[in-house]
Order: C-alpha cells, then sequence, then structure tokens
C-alpha cells in the first residue's frame, strides 16, 4: 500500500468508501504497482477480498506484497483472501484431471462464445459464502488483473460487459463492496481494434473513477517512469464532479514516489 497514493486519491483503511468500481488501465508503462496497491489497501482494511488473477503466479504477487507488508499466504489460510490463479485453471481445463474437477471456473476456455457465468458464479460465491474461521471480515471486493486477457482467450466484448455489469450488481450495489479491474493496452492509441476500445470504453461508463498510467510524452528517463492520470466522475461526498488530475511518478523496491508534471527534481 502507498501512503501517497492514498493521500492522491483521499482514502484510507479505516474509512473506506463503499460500492466504488475502479477502472485501471496502462499503454505503454506498466500499471501492476496498482493492482499490488489495492490488493494491500483492501487486506489492511480487513476486506473479504476475492482476486482473479490471470496474468501472474500466487507466488508472484505474494513476492511483491511481503515488501509491502502483507502475507497472501496467511490471509488465504484465515479465509480472507479467495485466489483464483488462472494460469493454473487454465491448464487445469485445457488438460483435465480428476483432482481438479472441482473448480469450473475456468471452463469458458472450452467454449468461450458460451460467456462467463462460470466465472462469474465462481465470484458469487467467493463474495457471499461464509467464513468458517469466525473471523469477521469487511464488505467484499473483487480485483481482476487484467479483464484484457479475456478477449485474448475469444470472449466476445459484449460477453465480459456483461460480466462486468452483472459483478458490479453483486459487489458494489448487493453488498455495498468494491470492485478493481486492471486493462493493459499495448501499442499506440490508433493501433487499438475494435474489441479494445469498445471494452474500455464500456468499463469507463461503469466505473466511478479511473487511473490510467502510461509512458512520458518525452520519451524514456531514468528518474521518471511515468505519468498516472487520475479521474472521479462524482465525489461520493457532494455529487460534484472533479477535473482530471495528472502526477508524474517513479517506483521504488518498497515505494512510490509522485509529484506534479515538471517539478521532479530530475527535471528541475
Amino acid at each position: 500500500m502507498f501512503t501517497e497514493l492514498n493521500s492522491i486519491l483521499n482514502a484510507s483503511p479505516e474509512s473506506l468508501t463503499p460500492g466504488e468500481f475502479i477502472l485501471l488501465s496502462d499503454r505503454q508503462s506498466d500499471a501492476s504497482f496498482l493492482i499490488h496497491h489495492f490488493l494491500s489497501f483492501y487486506l489492511k482494511a480487513r476486506c473479504k477480498v476475492c482476486f482473479v488473477a490471470l496474468v501472474q503466479s500466487f507466488s508472484h504477487y505474494n513476492a511483491v506484497s511481503q515488501r509491502l507488508g502483507i502475507s497472501l499466504t496467511q490471509a488465504k489460510e484465515k479465509g480472507q483472501l479467495t485466489f483464483l490463479e488462472g494460469l493454473k485453471e487454465s491448464l487445469s481445463v485445457l488438460i483435465p484431471q480428476e483432482e481438479n474437477a472441482e473448480n469450473q471456473a475456468m471452463s469458458f476456455l472450452r467454449d468461450p462464445a458460451a460467456g462467463l457465468r462460470s466465472l462469474y458464479e465462481f465470484i458469487q460465491s467467493s463474495v457471499v459464502e461464509s467464513n468458517g474461521s469466525g473471523e469477521q471480515w469487511g464488505p467484499p471486493v473483487l480485483l481482476m488483473d487484467d479483464v484484457s486477457v479475456l478477449l485474448s482467450l475469444g470472449v466476445h466484448v459484449g460477453a465480459v460487459l456483461d460480466f462486468s455489469h452483472y459483478c458490479r450488481a453483486t459487489v458494489c450495489s448487493q453488498l455495498q463492496g468494491n470492485v478493481v479491474m486492471l486493462v493493459r493496452r499495448d501499442g499506440e492509441a490508433e493501433e487499438d481494434d475494435e474489441g479494445s476500445e469498445q471494452l474500455m470504453r464500456g468499463l469507463t461508463h461503469q466505473s466511478c473513477l479511473t487511473l490510467h498510467v502510461q509512458g512520458l510524452p518525452t520519451g524514456y528517463c531514468r528518474d521518471i517512469h511515468g505519468q498516472v492520470e487520475l479521474c472521479w466522475k462524482k465525489r461520493q461526498s457532494d455529487g460534484q464532479h472533479t477535473p482530471k488530475k495528472v502526477f508524474q511518478f517513479k517506483v521504488h523496491d518498497k515505494g512510490l514516489s509522485f509529484f506534479a508534471r515538471g517539478t521532479s527534481s530530475a527535471v528541475l
């Protein structure tokens, strides 16, 4: 969890805003640090977290989280974290084994045209199931890294948007929890295919906060890793619109620095 980002978002684990759909995206940069931030943020807030990881292994996320002071292994053991490792589950679907037959979350891989009902049902059961350990957790949270992988797996963009709509209705509206989804966009804007552009427009329409990470317009800089644009659709407190804010950033081994454009010591 990055305290500077919490200050920019006016957020803290002790004071959560319920019912938020947060969209993360990147282009010619890497927004993974935002996923790690929100994962550690909601675990520290004692939320019940369902993490659908489609691009990295559990060990990868756990290693990064430990640098941020969070153990995903302990969170799983306590029943606070449900982790779907998409890479491993995909293999069990494509090469069926009897011991893995009980988990059908990725069964859409056999017929991508059939939609994402199996994945939604897995998420639904994860966020509403009772906890057997006796711990009392806060509101549920769904995190996905990254949604655009579903298009690469052959799922139609309309099915992905229907899936996100049902997730938002269940987690945000019904259970008053939060949803955080990451979409990666490769190449220049004019290179986006129709499906990627439609997915981004649809998810942006559903979201109340977007964080878009991109490379510097001036090119590579050793001391500035990129910039992030934040846009709130509305302020939860007063219902007023807030203009976009743009910050440049630098990722450290165990932290993150933000600064207004042009104010980094590297350019002064």
